[in-house]
């Protein structure tokens, strides 16, 4: 039997991945202390690994392809194809960004201030390429870890990931600039993207994982109504493209179905029940293909 060598990111896109890959049907179990999740597909063999390692990986071909950090594949220069990118992160649901970042009361305004400074962050060639683009010279010292306390005693700047950037305020730092945003990409080796049976299998996988992703935050209602009441209620939702309506049989009922954000529920059901529908129900989705 062909099997498709992943690579799963072991830290704090873990538990989103994997719970990504549930929803869109491929479930794996971690045990212990183990860096091989068993997946419930036999055509599938997992491996988990640092994000930052990923790429050479792949690169290699000691994985067929893999899920990472389109930051981590630029920073390594990894000769991998990027088949999809997907929105998501650890804390939300958007791109994540590597800033520059100094104390609050640093004179630093703008990256020109940092001609002959030292820069300590962990993407050194991503940092180094950004200084070559605004034509500053500094020193870009790698950090180990804990980024955040090496200003102002060891570095006049930091360049740090982000979200949210509620670590860096916690630690009154003022973000400068950003030097690189980042998303969460599926990559695979050149030669198994070549590959047909891995190929067809890595775009599937992506297919499902797009779709799981799409789904995310909405749901599905189904309601009855009245064909005389049919437009008021239809101009009340919104839809991906327009609502399904189906004529029930014996009556002047029809059913209609649609997609809408959850958020909306709250106050669209009213609304409906108000058009004069009847019987509504809200499902949960796994997954929208479009």
């Amino acid at each position: 039997m062909p099997v498709l060598n992943i690579g799963l990111p072991k830290g704090s896109l873990q538990q989103g991945t994997l719970e990504l890959l549930d929803k869109a049907g491929w479930r794996f179990s971690v045990s212990g202390r183990s860096y091989y999740p068993r997946c419930d597909d036999p055509e599938i063999e997992a491996m988990l690994a640092r994000p930052q390692e990923m790429s050479r990986y792949v690169e290699r071909g000691v994985m067929d392809a893999a899920v990472t950090g389109l930051d981590w594949t630029e920073e390594n220069a990894s000769d991998v194809e990027v088949v999809a990118r997907l929105t998501y992160a650890k804390a939300s649901r958007q791109a994540v960004r590597w800033v520059l970042a100094v104390p609050e009361d640093s004179p630093v305004q703008s990256v020109a201030d940092l001609e002959g400074k030292v820069i300590s962050t962990e993407v050194v060639n991503l940092v180094r390429a950004y200084l070559d683009r605004h034509g500053v010279r500094a020193e870009v010292e790698f950090s180990h870890g804990a980024t955040e306390v090496k200003v102002p005693h060891l570095a006049d700047a930091i360049v740090e990931l982000t979200e949210t950037g509620s670590s860096l305020r916690a630690n009154r730092l003022r973000i400068v600039d950003t030097v690189a945003e980042s998303v969460t990409v599926v990559i695979a080796n050149r030669d198994a993207a070549r590959d047909p049976w891995k190929r067809e299998k890595i775009d599937a996988l992506v297919m499902m994982l797009q779709g799981a992703l799409q789904a995310r935050g909405q749901v599905l209602l189904k309601l009855n109504v009245a064909q005389a009441n049919l437009d008021a209620v239809v101009d009340r939702l919104p839809s991906l493209h327009a609502p399904t309506v189906n004529h029930l049989a014996g009556g002047d009922w029809v059913a209609v179905e649609t997609v809408v954000d959850e958020p909306r529920v709250r106050t669209l059901i009213p609304e409906l029940k108000a058009a004069g529908a009847e019987g509504i129900i809200e499902l949960p989705l796994n997954k929208i293909i479009p």
